[in-house]
């Protein structure tokens, strides 16, 4: 059965993304940072493998998954390492695929967004993570600060406790049966990890500046310099449309 994203030309999505890319590259090497030893990888939702080259260097065995066939395609003609490995899934079937307690870490960058059941994802991830390895997760903020801003000029003060996941399809698109988009409170993230036996290491905001005038008038470089720098602030204030999360797989009793 075709993918979704066998009929989308992904790789053209980012073109003219480029702060966006290197924000969630910049990302995945903080959290690195804080990893002393990783030998295997996997990715979920890894697509044509825009990512592998922020985590390559650290595995001794990359595993990338995807659930398109034509996405996996384009990663194999990119990375063709023998410690690559490629397995076309979707993710709540990689249990049958992926060894039980068998990767160090696992990577998911802009996945949550089209899934419904968050708790069964997470707990696919546990299954596939040795005990007290790591997980890497980024999704959509639904609280970031220009929806919040619109919100409170619509005089919804109570946006920012809104825990509940909003999926922004347009009315038309929800009546086709298209893939969910939805957007998640970060607190909501932290407490479904959580209940699924996963302990938070750190959170980062990113993407902090996304704005055509900012990509407009300032220099790359200084953008993702300042999404650097005020890491910390942003990720308490739920700043940025995407959030970061390094999590690690409390070991089984």
């Amino acid at each position: 059965m075709p993918a979704a994203y066998d009929t989308y030309d992904y790789p053209a999505y980012w073109h003219g993304r480029r702060y966006e890319h290197e924000s969630e590259i910049l990302a995945i090497k903080h959290f690195l940072q804080k990893i002393k030893r990783i030998e295997s990888i996997l990715e979920i939702g890894a697509g044509y493998g825009r990512l592998t080259p922020s985590y390559i260097f650290r595995g001794k065995k990359i595993t990338l998954t995807d659930p398109s066939a034509k996405l996996l395609m384009t990663a194999r003609r990119r990375y063709k390492s023998k410690k690559v490995k490629f397995i076309q899934s979707r993710l709540e079937n990689l249990p049958k695929k992926v060894r039980a307690s068998s990767c160090d870490m696992v990577i998911m960058v802009r996945v949550l967004h089209h899934i419904e059941d968050i708790n069964n994802t997470f707990r696919v991830v546990y299954r596939i993570l040795k005990d007290r390895g790591y997980f890497i997760l980024e999704f959509p903020n639904k609280r970031h600060f220009k929806a919040t801003f619109s919100e409170f000029t619509k005089g919804n003060f109570t946006f920012p406790i809104d825990i509940f996941p909003r999926d922004i399809r347009c009315a038309t698109n929800l009546k086709k049966n298209t893939l969910p988009f939805i957007n998640y409170h970060p607190d909501h993230i932290v407490r479904i990890l959580e209940s699924n036996n996963f302990e938070i290491i750190e959170k980062l905001s990113a993407s902090n500046l996304r704005s055509p005038l900012f990509k407009k008038i300032m220099p790359m470089e200084f953008l993702l310099f300042l999404d650097q720098f005020f890491y910390k602030i942003f990720s308490i204030l739920n700043f940025g449309p995407s959030i970061f999360i390094l999590a690690r797989k409390k070991p089984t009793i």
